[in-house]
């Protein structure tokens, strides 16, 4: 859905036309100029937001250039009413827009054209490309972007000189303004031709393909993350990255999807995009040693094929869903879990998957989510326990179990907010809340109202008291940082395009060491630019979740994977049985809640969570807490790192050893078995004739 101000503009374009035939058959000039000057406004307004308005109104018809087609007739028509018929301007105007419009086939081809010869079969990040091949700087960011929506925007003089004539009487202005449109239109066109050929174009895929085989044999990478899906996804391979900057071994990262590469988050290790299966079976990647797999897509086997690699399926995220226990995690050589909990799933499931193929390896990305310390009481001037409410959203089923939000959420913020000791309430909805369901979104709306007048009651109540020079010193460190981030961030702007972006891609290596201890700063001081005991919702990117787990001391949350990675904090949590399944059916269900205090949607049971907090020596589920971190994420030593990287290398060396043991083996047929016995890629053995869809057999 659209936002209310583009439903209108929406709604104006599409009623406009209507009122521009009318006012062209009145006739009435000045009203068909106002109506159009509408038309075109709200036109622009729904282009510059990007709305996906603009797509549905060409689903039913009205299409962008229709839209200014049917503007131009409506301006011949009014011309003819006005009884212009045998004047000159009349037939200008015919013949301009005619002309007009017959130079968005060139102009429509040239654009298609120069973008499909600058798009490069493999598009890279840190990798050194520009050393090896020339790759040209991108057309102007002007002449391609919204590149129709421009060119049929120069009309404007056309339209305002025929206008302008049509009210003086006076043919002059009219002319001006089909010269205009005409010759600007003409000059759009040649500006173009010049980046369709020469040295404006980048080299030819095997170019390129070469360039790329010649890094990655200076290179030699040794573990691969290997990951495929639809932009919305991007998080998936997201949290593998900084694990995979942590590798003792050479790592390098493999996408299949344009749109993963431009929603990838920064990181140093080397990015390979390759959206061909043939282009990406043909890459040298005859070091490599181990594969990681993020996620289960048909996509896997273009490298699954290939047997002189190990291959490993990492997942995105313990859980008790389905997708943690897929049959088709049979097809790698190993599934690595984060702990016992993993392994019992599969066993559980019966899908295949054998007990010796799993390792658990626990959970590298938790590694920022600091264990409990204790919980501070109330002091002097106001300091108190700090309650993270953390509801996930509604989801796209209805299910009533999906979010506490709707049913819980009032009851558990009323609840915290006016807790006696108190304690400080911090809501971080999911960002999805209320995108599905209205019920949701006004559920959240009222609870955010619910937090900010507790936090502007406590504001004024005498037993709180703040540090305002603290606070004041803070705020301003905050935006110092804030200044030198996006410093550091806009550094050399927007690459032109995706050419421009593979050759310039190579990070700062310093510059992004900055980048990460200013945003760690940048937490630090943003927790302290407000009082300790304030109420707060926080909604955004910053701070991150991780960041809210480390300043509370308990938790309120839904069956996700917020409460699998709550649990390695060690501290207390509660989750709402919003379906009412009742606590022991909920636990069955749910391993994560199994050291949980389970909500009913009244919260009535939140005073056991409270004093818990308040006392942890009557905690009566501290050690089911221990031990289910334990069962859910292995043991807090080794480091998981340290485990993750023991997996990669023992991993590795089965693989040398089968490759070797193969090399050894003796050769009963002919020259062909032997090279299909160590098939690997790079052998540039692929038929003209094999596209992206080819299997492993």
């Amino acid at each position: 859905m659209g936002s209310v101000a583009e439903l209108a503009a929406a709604a104006l374009v599409m009623l406009g036309f209507p009122a521009l035939m009318l006012a062209a058959l009145v006739p009435s000039v000045y009203a068909f100029a106002a109506v159009a000057a509408v038309t075109y406004l709200a036109d622009h307004y729904l282009h510059r937001k990007g709305s996906y308005l603009i797509n549905r109104l060409s689903k039913v018809r009205a299409g962008l250039s229709i839209r200014f087609l049917i503007r131009q007739l409506l301006l011949i028509l009014l011309l003819a009413r006005l009884s212009h018929a045998d004047e000159l301007i009349f037939y200008g105007a015919v013949a301009c827009f005619i002309a007009f419009y017959g130079l968005q086939a060139p102009h429509g081809a040239l654009v298609t054209l120069i973008r499909n010869r600058r798009r490069m079969p493999v598009a890279t990040r840190n990798v050194d490309l520009k050393s090896r091949i020339r790759i040209p700087d991108a057309p102007p960011r002007r002449l391609l972007h919204r590149s129709a929506e421009k060119m049929l925007h120069l009309d404007l003089f056309a339209v305002v000189g025929i206008v302008v004539s049509a009210i003086v009487d006076s043919a002059v202005a009219g002319f001006v303004g089909i010269g205009l449109t005409v010759g600007l239109g003409c000059l759009y066109v040649l500006v173009l031709v010049p980046y369709v050929r020469g040295r404006k174009i980048p080299p030819k895929a095997d170019v390129v393909l070469a360039a790329v085989d010649e890094w990655l044999a200076g290179y030699k990478p040794e573990t691969v993350l290997y990951f495929s899906g639809s932009k919305d996804s991007a998080y998936q391979v997201n949290m593998w990255l900084e694990t995979m900057e942590r590798l003792e071994t050479r790592p390098l990262i493999i996408l299949r999807e344009r749109a993963i590469l431009n929603n990838l988050a920064p990181t140093t290790v080397p990015v390979i995009c390759v959206p061909g299966g043939v282009h990406l079976m043909n890459l040298d990647l005859t070091t490599v040693r181990v594969a990681l797999y993020a996620a289960n897509v048909g996509k896997n086997i273009h490298l699954l094929r290939v047997p002189t690699m190990k291959h490993v399926f990492i997942g995105h995220g313990d859980s008790d869903k389905l997708a943690s226990v897929n049959p088709y995690s049979k097809v790698y050589d190993e599934v690595w879990t984060a702990g016992r909990a993993g392994r019992d799933r599969y066993a559980i499931a019966d899908v295949g998957v054998r007990d010796d193929d799993i390792v658990e390896v626990g959970r590298p990305q938790l590694a920022p989510i600091q264990t409990w310390q204790g919980v501070p009481g109330t002091t002097a001037d106001g300091r108190c326990p700090t309650v993270l409410y953390a509801p996930t959203w509604e989801g796209w089923d209805g299910n009533p179990g999906n979010t506490s939000i709707v049913l819980a959420g009032e009851n558990i913020v009323n609840k915290l907010v006016q807790a006696d000791p108190p304690v400080r309430v911090l809501y971080k909805p999911h960002p999805f809340t209320g995108t599905v369901s209205k019920e949701a979104g006004a559920a959240h709306q009222r609870i955010t109202a619910l937090v900010e007048k507790a936090a502007a009651e406590r504001a004024v109540d005498p037993r709180f008291s703040a540090d305002a020079d603290a606070q004041a010193e803070a705020k301003a460190d905050l935006v110092r940082i804030e200044a030198r981030i996006a410093e550091l961030t806009g550094k050399g702007g927007e690459k032109g395009d995706e050419a421009e972006a593979t050759r310039d891609g190579v990070v700062d290596v310093q510059q992004h060491e900055e980048i990460a201890r200013l945003r760690t700063e940048w937490n630090d001081v943003y927790w302290r630019s407000f009082p300790s005991y304030e109420h707060r919702v926080i909604t955004g990117a910053e701070p991150r979740l991780y960041d809210c787990f480390n300043v509370s001391d308990a938790m309120v949350s839904d069956i996700s994977s917020v409460v699998s990675d709550f649990i390695a904090s060690g501290k207390p949590y509660a989750v709402t049985d919003s379906a009412e399944l009742g606590v022991e059916e909920f636990k069955r269900q749910n391993t994560a809640v199994r050291a949980a205090t389970i909500l009913s949607n009244s919260a009535a049971e939140l005073g056991g969570l409270l004093e818990a907090v308040r006392d942890p020596s009557t905690d009566p589920l501290a050690e089911d807490r221990s031990e289910l971190k334990r069962y859910l994420l292995g043991p807090d030593e080794p480091k998981s790192i340290d485990q993750f990287n023991t997996a990669v290398a023992d991993l590795a060396l089965k693989a040398e050893a089968r490759n070797v043991g193969q090399e050894s083996r003796p050769v009963a047929g002919n020259a062909d078995t032997a090279e299909l016995t160590n098939a690997v890629p790079g052998q540039r053995g692929a038929s003209a004739g094999e596209t992206d869809g080819v299997s492993a057999g």
